[in-house]
């Protein structure tokens, strides 16, 4: 019996490449288009709200003795993706706690994985002095949670993609489409204590500065 046998050719070679690539990114197509469908409601607004709705328009970011604006957003931990709207904690209920709230550019950047690193190095530390630690960025939560797999980060990762709370809180930059490095401390309270607009990742001055500013609110 005759064995026929199929040597592929280039243009088959190619032909298997370009449905790879396809099916590739009808994947983050769809992945993409679930984070969209389920990030509602981002800034969460009291009764009474039109210095919120000031402060959003505005795009300056809050002062220090004023309350932090409150939010909840879609998020992601080393362990798991949280895409529900019931699973989107708000800001505000974290009182009792001081927070650390850290905007910047991009997942996978230089920048920011040494800021993101050095906040992972000294968790345990914050953790003493009552700190809790959020991330935030543009990024999608399933790059955030590749991201935060890779760096182990103790901390959650917040996806704010249409940039929204990022202006409430004066960080996004629209001239280049991503987050200023900005830092922001809240007390127990929800009140900010401590803000930093041009926080430097590879700066000892600014960590050492926020650990000071966090020393005097345990």
């Amino acid at each position: 019996m005759m064995t026929i046998s199929v040597t592929p050719t280039r243009s088959t070679e190619g032909l298997k490449t370009r449905v790879i690539f396809f099916i590739a990114a009808a994947v983050m197509l769809v992945a993409a288009s679930s984070q969209a469908l389920s990030q509602n409601a981002s800034v969460v607004r009291p009764a009474s709200s039109n210095e919120a709705m000031k402060s959003e328009e505005a795009a300056t970011p809050p002062k220090i003795g004023q309350a932090a604006p409150d939010f909840r957003l879609p998020y992601a931990t080393l362990e798991k993706i949280y895409l529900k709207p019931e699973e989107h904690p708000a800001l505000s209920s974290m009182r009792g706690k001081n927070v650390i709230l850290a905007f910047y550019p991009a997942d996978w950047s230089g920048g920011c994985t040494k800021e993101v690193c050095t906040l992972r190095d000294t968790f345990a530390e914050l953790v003493k002095l009552n700190a809790a630690v959020l991330g935030i960025s543009g990024d999608y939560v399933f790059s955030h949670h590749e991201w935060a797999k890779f760096h182990k980060l103790q901390f959650p990762l917040l996806s704010d993609h249409d940039h929204k709370i990022a202006r409430l809180y004066g960080s996004y930059n629209e001239a280049v489409g991503y987050n200023n490095r900005t830092v922001f401390l809240i007390d127990k309270e929800g009140v900010v204590r401590y803000s930093n607009l041009e926080f430097k990742a590879g700066d000892a001055k600014d960590y050492n500065r926020l650990r000071e500013e966090l020393t005097k609110l345990k």
